[in-house]
């Protein structure tokens, strides 16, 4: 089979391609012919080394062991499985759970064994992948572009709104609100759990097809008067804050949220480390939320509030897979309104 390996970490020349031999699902295993791939911080994080210090860079402690095929958004179709698993499996067109551990349901995605597709597993920057077959869900739509692009960045988002406990009416501000995980954001906050949602991005001319997602408001993270902005339009301080970025809106969303307001982060393109003032905190009763991926139970949510058409996939482009290079590079442009997929098997 192709496959796009990332041999060590560095730039995208650490991307290559190569020839390797289709994998053999194990007893508990389903192999997977990938049909779409989408791309998501996390792969491009792993190859950069942002997730560690020095050499060390991985949901494990020890790092990843390269070489490594990467990617964890998958969709496809079982074209063959293990001896344990049950037959009607064979053929289901399904995506993929991202990450194994051993946690009990409910806190599996805080175990220590948490080890994820792309980055402790080979993944889906190939032609084929193996995984384990209680982890394959249906896929919830037809389309196999379009279910491609929930796995991660949509779990993350539900996990991100879960968390916050959002009631209807509330007003929630999404930073990012264009990029994968943020134009989930919109949609989840807005359609599943009927909050008002004030997105912020970087170009106004994105308003319109925000306000198609579910959000009530759109502004420029590039006003000088983003603070007043938010407030202003909202009639007062915000309930909460679902953000992406880190450091570049952190006093801003601080500054925004009421008393008693809650902020949660899965992310910081935008900067890792912030000044904190600790009596911004205390003084305003906020509550603070770190988010990674997600549970379960929530995916099996996502997924059925998906096929119910209360979320619906933002694709901004496809590549094929011989141009993940190129696909990462667009990847980090900014302006692009939704995910980017590779394509593996364009038949």
């Amino acid at each position: 089979m192709r496959a796009v390996q990332v041999t060590g970490y560095g730039g995208i020349e650490q991307l290559q391609t190569v020839t390797k031999d289709v994998p053999i699902p194990k007893a508990n295993e389903v192999l997977v012919k990938i049909k779409a791939c989408a791309i998501n911080n996390t792969e491009i994080w792993m190859r950069e080394g942002a997730y560690g210090a020095g050499s060390a860079s991985g949901w494990r402690p020890e790092g990843v062991q390269f070489p490594r095929i990467p990617g964890s958004d998958i969709a496809g179709t079982i074209v063959d499985i293990g001896d344990a698993v049950d037959s009607s499996m064979n053929g289901k067109d399904v995506v993929l759970f991202p990450f194994t551990s051993s946690g009990d349901d409910g806190s599996e995605h805080i175990a220590n064994d948490m080890s994820f597709i792309g980055s402790e597993y080979d993944g889906g920057y190939a032609e084929y992948v193996v995984w384990p077959a209680e982890l394959c869900f249906n896929m919830p739509l037809p389309d196999y572009t379009e279910s491609a692009v929930f796995s991660v960045s949509g779990l993350t988002a539900w996990h991100m709104n879960e968390q916050l406990d959002i009631q209807p009416g509330e007003t929630i501000m999404v930073t990012g609100a264009n990029g994968g995980v943020g134009s989930l954001n919109v949609q989840i906050a807005a359609n599943v759990f009927s909050a008002k949602v004030i997105a912020i991005v970087g170009d106004l001319r994105l308003a319109d097809e925000m306000k198609a997602l579910g959000a009530t408001h759109v502004l420029s993270y590039r006003s000088d008067r983003l603070v007043d902005d938010i407030i202003d339009s909202n009639g007062g301080p915000i309930d909460s804050v679902l953000d992406v970025v880190g450091d570049p809106l952190f006093s801003t969303s601080l500054e925004a949220l009421k008393k008693g307001g809650k902020f949660c982060i899965s992310g910081s393109a935008g900067g890792q480390t912030t000044n904190l003032d600790f009596r911004t905190l205390y003084l305003k009763h906020i509550t603070m939320y770190g988010s990674v991926l997600g549970r379960r139970d929530e995916y099996r949510r996502m997924l059925q509030a998906i096929s119910d058409g209360q979320i619906k996939p933002v694709i901004d482009r496809t590549f094929p897979l011989e141009e993940a290079q190129d696909a990462q590079v667009y990847f980090k442009e900014s302006g692009k309104l939704g995910k980017v997929v590779l394509l593996p098997n364009e038949d």
